[in-house]
């Protein structure tokens, strides 16, 4: 698994993921995600390179969704692929981290 970490200003940091985040992809990029959330006010995730995600993957979501909220912050998930976006709304975390269709959508939609 890979990622991009930028600054999208606004206080808003965007992760962009490729790859699978499958246990061992899950397991790398658990302190990328920790130390963004602990060190941003937002975060908007790109999910349109990510061809798989596992339970362990999810948790590294959330994890890094509940730091964000525990301070105020806000993070949204966009344009995943339809596989993993069918994981993520059956898991349910679409009523924990809204899912938008892209970048623009998931700007408007985390807080600022």
């Amino acid at each position: 698994m890979e990622w991009t970490v930028v600054d999208a200003g606004n206080g808003v940091t965007l992760i962009e993921v490729r790859g699978r985040m499958d246990v061992a992809g899950a397991l790398t990029a658990d302190p990328v995600f920790a130390d963004v959330a602990q060190n941003s006010d937002n975060l908007i995730v790109d999910l349109s390179g990510l061809d798989f995600l596992a339970s362990l993957g999810i948790r590294t979501l959330v994890s890094a969704c509940k730091t964000l909220h525990a301070k105020n912050g806000g993070m949204v998930v966009f344009a995943p692929q339809e596989n993993v976006e069918q994981v993520l709304r059956a898991s349910g975390i679409d009523t924990i981290i809204p899912i938008a269709t892209d970048q623009a959508a998931a700007e408007a939609q985390v807080k600022l």
